[in-house]
């Protein structure tokens, strides 16, 4: 039997033993039927219940809600959209991509508005999220970054300069020499708001099959080893998982992101380390870190680095790589020198979905009875909620500002076959860290991170 508590130090900290939920028993017939009990599947699941509390909804889940990367992320409840700016105007007109940016401003206190009102436990903290510049190189990327921001309206209260004092003010980062401030951005307990979550559905009357896998998604219903559950509708909800359905092989790019924890740090340390906020935050290299301050006294920091696997292949022995722990240890230690003698207590890790075109979209086929929202490249817990919402309009049929976002419907095309798509997202990694290193030897930025961004389609 899976030992769920061990997968991450958030599943290992949220308090539940995760005994699994009762699996389909048999053949069964609903209104909506959602494949995946992560924050896509479960966000879904409570809104149309919210819209139609007469919707026979039934959620099927192969393993147990929170255990994918629903449950193990950063910690982050941010405002950030995957796709770039001005890859999204090129699909949408200026006003469109504006809106989809303000809604998902919008979505960080909707998130916080269910948590309270629900009465799920799961440590939200609205403090912000930071993006460092720690060398020359990067304190050009973030003040271009502000100033493009201001090319599309949005102004201080939404993204805002920091000089390097006021910016360690909020983290000590060493060698900081400035920052971009967001405020729309919360700390979460990941597996506490994915459990907490599955429980108000549930109490809603949606009932939620684990140990329940999709072997197929069809027309009118899913197949499952219990027998088809026949559905109007059916969610797909399975995020990087995707790839192991019938023919979607190539529909996203399953990438690991690693993490660590440290263990529980003591006030001592706390007010040598000089972090009193509990903002979220990153700096401002290419290969992508980022941190948290944890509610009971950890930094949990994670990173990519380690490869692509052939086939697009999922496996839990992906998520353990000595190499890269080793690195976020050390850049725990060189960004927040009075950590670096703290034991780490948890690593682990997740695969992040990537679509061809880097463009998070979701959307629904009335025609077909299929609906789906995928390709959040690691942006996706308030980015879910967003979709939830959305796809509760979409299938119930209501006209609102959400259906009418740039994403929606929005289709990318499939990856290239083996081993194409191997070579190029494996040595996109490769430059990816080669320019992060030149940046850090010169001061000046890498043409290669651009090129590589432009042979990717990022």
């Amino acid at each position: 039997m899976t030992d769920y508590r061990a997968i991450s130090m958030w599943h290992d900290t949220a308090g539940d033993d995760f005994s699994p939920r009762p699996s389909l028993g048999g053949p069964t017939d609903v209104d909506v039927a959602v494949v995946g009990a992560g924050y896509t599947g479960l966000w879904t699941a409570y809104y149309l219940k919210k819209a139609d509390p007469s919707l026979r909804v039934a959620v099927v889940e192969r393993e147990v809600a929170g255990f994918g990367g629903s449950g193990r992320h950063g910690g982050w409840c941010s405002a950030r959209f995957a796709t770039p700016r001005e890859k999204m105007e090129a699909v949408a007109d200026r006003q469109g991509v504006i809106d989809m940016q303000r809604a998902m401003f919008d979505t960080v206190y909707e998130v916080g508005r269910v948590v309270e009102s629900e009465g799920i436990e799961c440590d939200f903290h609205l403090g912000g999220n930071l993006v460092f510049a720690t060398n020359r190189a990067q304190i050009g990327t973030v003040r271009d970054k502000v100033l493009n921001e201001r090319t599309w309206g949005f102004g201080e209260e939404d993204f805002r300069l920091l000089g390097s004092d006021e910016a360690r003010e909020y983290v000590p980062v060493e060698g900081a020499l400035g920052a971009i401030y967001c405020p729309h951005s919360a700390r979460v307990h990941p597996t506490k708001l994915a459990r907490g979550l599955a429980r108000v559905v549930e109490a809603q009357g949606v009932p939620i099959y684990e140990s329940t896998p999709a072997l197929d998604i069809t027309r009118g219903g899913v197949d499952t080893p219990a027998g088809r559950m026949k559905a109007e509708v059916v969610v797909r909800a399975t995020e990087s998982y995707t790839v192991d359905l019938p023919g979607m092989r190539r529909s996203l790019v399953p990438v690991y992101s690693l993490m660590i924890a440290t263990e529980p740090l003591g006030d001592e340390v706390w007010r040598e380390l000089g972090w009193t906020s509990h903002a979220t935050w990153a700096d401002a290299r290419h290969l992508i870190i980022y941190a948290a301050r944890t509610a009971d006294g950890r930094i949990a920091l994670g990173g990519r680095g380690t490869p692509y696997h052939l086939g697009s292949r999922i496996d839990a022995a992906y998520e353990q790589d000595p190499a890269v722990f080793a690195m976020l240890k050390n850049v725990l230690g060189g960004l927040l020198p009075a950590a670096a003698a703290a034991r780490v207590s948890h690593t682990w890790g997740g695969p992040v979905a990537i679509p061809r075109d880097w463009t998070t979209s979701t959307g629904y086929d009335r025609a077909a009875g299929l609906a789906w929202a995928d390709g959040y490249v690691g942006n996706g817990v308030s980015t879910t909620n967003l979709a939830g919402r959305t796809l509760a309009d979409l299938i119930t049929g209501a006209d609102t500002a959400l259906t009418k976002l740039s994403w929606v419907n929005h289709r990318s095309r499939r990856w290239e076959p083996e081993p194409l798509r191997w070579l190029g997202v494996n040595l996109a990694t490769k430059m990816m860290v080669s320019a992060d290193r030149v940046e850090v030897r010169t001061g000046r930025r890498s043409n290669r991170a651009a090129l590589t961004q432009r042979l990717i389609g990022r």
